[in-house]
This record gives C-alpha cells, sequence and structure tokens, in this order.
C-alpha cells in the first residue's frame, strides 16, 4: 500500500507540472466515491488531496455506506452518496458500483487511483469551453445571489438544477476495525450535504438567492450547475464555483 501511495505522489507531480490553472477556466468537480472501510480507498483519498491544492479542480470526497457491514462503519457515510454512486452508473449504462471511484465533471468515470488516466480526463475537461458563466453578486437587499448565463451560441441542455454543495475540508479519522484497522485516514472535502435550491432551463440569464448560512461553521461550500440525463439521472456538470 505504501508503495501505491508513492506511485501515486510522483505521477501527481509529475501531472501538475503541466496541468492548465488559468482563472478563466472551468471549474472541474471531480467526485470520489470512497470509504473508510475499503482497503483499497486511502491511495486515492490521498490523491484527492493532492487535487485540492490546485486551481480549476474541486475534488468531493462522497463517503458511502455498502461497505459498513464488513467491520466498521464509516463517520462520514451517507445512503444519499450511495444513492447518488448508483444513479450515476445507470446513466453510464452499468449495473456495479464500486470504490475507489472518480467522476468527472459528471461526464467520465474511471477508478480512483488510476492517477496518469485521471489526469488525461481532468485535462480534457479544463480545455473544454465554459458555456456557462456563474458569480455571486449582491442584491439590492443586501443578500448574496448567485447569477448564472450561457456564453454560448450552442443549444444547453434544458433540465439543469442548482445545488449547495456543503462540505468538510479537512479531517482525518483513526480506524479501529475492518480493512483499514489500525490506520490513519485524512479525508479531503468531505461532502456533508447536497441540495438543489433552483433550476434552469439554460436560455436566459436567471439570478438565485443563496442560502444564509451557505454552511455550518467548520465547513465550506460551493455551487454545481448539472444536467440531468433523458433516463433522469445525473448528466455532465457544466459548471461550478466555490463559495467564500
Amino acid at each position: 500500500m505504501r508503495a501505491t501511495l508513492a506511485v501515486l505522489t510522483i505521477c501527481a507531480a509529475i501531472s501538475f507540472g503541466t496541468f492548465a490553472m488559468a482563472q478563466d477556466r472551468p471549474v472541474v468537480i471531480v467526485e470520489l466515491f470512497t470509504s473508510q472501510g475499503c482497503s483499497s480507498c486511502p491511495p486515492a483519498d490521498a490523491f484527492l488531496g493532492e487535487l485540492a491544492e490546485h486551481d480549476g479542480v474541486l475534488p468531493l470526497a462522497m463517503h458511502v455506506d455498502y461497505w459498513d457491514y464488513i467491520g466498521w462503519k464509516d463517520t462520514f457515510a451517507r445512503p444519499e452518496h450511495t444513492l447518488r454512486q448508483k444513479a450515476y452508473a445507470y446513466g453510464f449504462g452499468t449495473r456495479s458500483i464500486y470504490t475507489p471511484q472518480m467522476v468527472v465533471g459528471g461526464a467520465d468515470q474511471v477508478v480512483g487511483s488510476h492517477v496518469m488516466q485521471i489526469m488525461e480526463i481532468l485535462h480534457r475537461h479544463q480545455d473544454g469551453a465554459q458555456n456557462v458563466a456563474m458569480k455571486v453578486i449582491k442584491g439590492d437587499n443586501g443578500a448574496r445571489l448567485l447569477r448564472v448565463e450561457r456564453q454560448t451560441h450552442r443549444n444547453l441542455p434544458t433540465a439543469l438544477f442548482i445545488q449547495l454543495v456543503r462540505f468538510i475540508p479537512k479531517a482525518t479519522v483513526d480506524i479501529k476495525r475492518g480493512e483499514n484497522a489500525g490506520r490513519t485516514i485524512t479525508s479531503t472535502n468531505v461532502v456533508t450535504d447536497i441540495s438543489s435550491f433552483g433550476s434552469w432551463d439554460g436560455k436566459s440569464a436567471v439570478e438565485f438567492e443563496l442560502p444564509t448560512p451557505v454552511a455550518p461553521d467548520g465547513q465550506d461550500a460551493a455551487v454545481v450547475l448539472q444536467s440531468e440525463t433523458k433516463g433522469g439521472y445525473p448528466g455532465p456538470i457544466l459548471a461550478a464555483i466555490r463559495l467564500d
């Protein structure tokens, strides 16, 4: 396991040497479906932490609950994350879910420890056109508003949902039982809640009032604009912004 982590670190360092981090490029959401009870997950958890150090990428740890039966109940697991992973699987046309799995931009799936493949996918998403812009502005009543507007003449999906994601920036847990017994695992951007607070037809610019507060003390938040597939499953993410 240590040798694997060393390889991950070296590969990440090489890949980030050429990773585009221009501020005018889209923020790419990387969702890692992981579990404290999965012996294959710690290297992917560590790599997610590496991704969090770089602009242009917002990695999110989605802890699932289906490994809780093997001796250790994940302290961050949520059944909603398992349902989200299953919905992605249906949308991708697959029948199984696993950990560690990364979903990049809501559009590409990859094993969470396949660093070079992940970096290749990230580069492709980063080089893509930014068709939607999101920014936070102040309303007349002092409220914080999220403004969403298109930046392309191409047709956009008409089923687009504005999601508020809350997460813990960093958390360290001592694992007492299960496959990772005796290990100390540090998780990055651990998602605690995802909730939709608006929808958009992809046409005229719209503004939404942000919830107050956007996140509990000790947590951060981001807004994600995600499409929906014809089957009603989560689809490609068109835009994302991290909230201050």
